[in-house]
C-alpha cells in the first residue's frame, strides 16, 4: 500500500512541476504590435453624372444567343432519341456526372443557380467543346449543355435512371452517368 502512495505522491509532484511558469524565457519576446500608419494619399477628383436609359441605347448589350428551335423542341435529328427518352426534371440532374466523350472522360458539375436562359454548370478535365460548358437547362425531354455565351453546344436524353446518351453539335457522341 505505501508503494501506491508514493508513487501517487511522485506523480503529483511531477504534474505540479509542469505546471511551473518559466517567465525568464519568455522575457525577450516582444508582444506588442508594431504596426506603422499609412500615408495619406490625394485623391482625384470624384464626379458624378446620371446613367444613360437603358431601353434607349441597347448597343452596350450584346446579343441574345440563337438557339434551333427544331433541336429545342426535339423536331430535329434526334426524333428517334427523343421518341424513346425519360422523363427528365432539373433537379434530378443536379450534382457532378462522369462524362465520356469519344475517347475521353472527364467531369461535370450542374447546379441550379441561375445564368441567363439556363442553369450555372461546368466542367473538368474535358476536352473538345465540353470545355466551354457554362450552363444548362432542360427543354421538354432532353438536357441542352451551353457554352458561356448561351450557345447549345450538345443535346442528351435521358436513356436510364442514371443515364444521359446525346450528341455535340460536331456530331461526337457524349454520355453522361452517376
Amino acid at each position: 500500500m505505501r508503494i501506491v502512495h508514493v508513487a501517487g505522491g511522485l506523480m503529483m509532484a511531477l504534474a505540479l512541476a509542469g505546471c511551473q511558469r518559466t517567465s525568464s524565457s519568455m522575457d525577450s519576446v516582444n508582444t506588442q504590435r508594431n504596426i506603422t500608419p499609412l500615408e495619406a494619399a490625394p485623391v482625384g477628383t470624384v464626379s458624378s453624372s446620371q446613367l444613360p436609359d437603358p431601353t434607349t441605347d441597347t448597343s452596350q448589350f450584346p446579343e441574345k444567343p440563337t438557339t434551333d428551335t427544331a433541336m429545342a423542341t426535339g423536331t430535329g435529328t434526334g426524333d428517334a432519341a427523343a421518341a424513346t427518352a425519360l422523363d427528365v426534371t432539373k433537379e434530378s440532374m443536379v450534382g457532378n456526372w462522369r462524362v465520356a466523350s469519344g475517347p475521353s472522360s472527364c467531369d461535370m458539375f450542374l447546379t441550379l443557380t441561375n445564368l441567363g436562359s439556363g442553369s450555372r454548370g461546368g466542367t473538368r478535365g474535358c476536352a473538345g467543346e465540353l470545355t466551354a460548358m457554362g450552363s444548362w437547362e432542360v427543354a421538354g425531354k432532353q438536357v441542352v449543355l451551353k457554352d458561356r455565351a448561351g450557345n447549345a453546344i450538345a443535346r442528351l436524353y435521358k436513356s436510364a435512371d442514371a443515364r444521359f446518351d446525346g450528341s455535340t453539335n460536331s456530331g461526337q457522341p457524349v454520355s453522361l452517368s452517376r
